[in-house]
């Protein structure tokens, strides 16, 4: 008796809870719906198309990536987020990201720097694009080839359970017109380290991104709020 063969399913089909998952989640980003905005479920289901059962799902995924807040006697509005929340996801990224491009350095396989190297291309394509979902995208793409061929899977999950926070953050440095030095010249000394495998060198590079990062960073969330100094 023969057994019938199947073809692998090597990408899952898109659920209509994904795709309004998907655009909740860019417009939040994006700053379609300002932060503290409350979330309101028929408006949502009207514009979306979606049933109201699909926005409340949509809603408690949004709520568990921290980029909505559920308030007693208010229900969901968007997360706000505050500069001690945004140090903490620098930090975190720090630690992270430098370990991983520095393990890279180590264990990179042959065809490891042609991969980098279109996906810093596919970033650096998207720059000057109008909306920012293809850009956050592409960013993304770039640092999960670098925590995958480390080896740090782990590490990942981490950095993934983050990452509607972390676009956030980014959308706001993408922004910013005063920094001394770009994030696609980060991106490029990171990648560049990489590949020539010197571990102390990404690291720093690493670290000199996030830092500068950061700092563009506390100047949008601190705009409106009293300079506290470092101790």
């Amino acid at each position: 008796m023969s057994v019938t063969q199947l073809k692998k399913i090597t990408k899952a089909p898109q659920t209509l809870r994904d795709i309004v998952q998907h655009r909740m989640r860019e417009a939040i980003i994006a700053g379609h719906f300002a932060p503290g905005e409350r979330l309101v479920e028929r408006p949502l289901c009207d514009q979306l198309g979606v049933s109201r059962t699909v926005v409340r799902e949509t809603i408690r995924y949004l709520e568990a990536e921290g980029l909505v807040e559920i308030v007693p006697n208010q229900g969901p509005i968007v997360a706000t987020l505050s500069w001690d929340q945004a140090k903490q996801i620098y930090d975190v990224r720090l630690l992270l990201e430098g370990s991983a491009a520095a393990a890279c350095t180590v264990v990179q396989g042959r065809n490891f720097g042609p991969k980098l190297t279109r996906a810093l291309n596919a970033v650096e394509a998207t720059m000057d694009d109008t909306e920012w979902a293809d850009l956050l995208q592409a960013t993304t793409k770039f640092y999960e080839l670098i925590f995958l061929e480390a080896g740090q899977t782990i590490a990942w999950d981490i950095v993934q359970r983050l990452n509607g926070r972390i676009s956030r953050l980014r959308a706001l440095t993408i922004a910013a017109r005063d920094r001394e030095t770009s994030g696609m010249s980060h991106m490029r000394s990171i990648h560049d380290a990489i590949l020539s495998r010197d571990a102390a060198t990404a690291r720093a590079a690493v670290e000199a991104h996030i830092t500068d990062a950061a700092k563009t960073a506390r100047g949008f969330l601190n705009a409106d709020q009293p300079e506290v100094k470092d101790a």
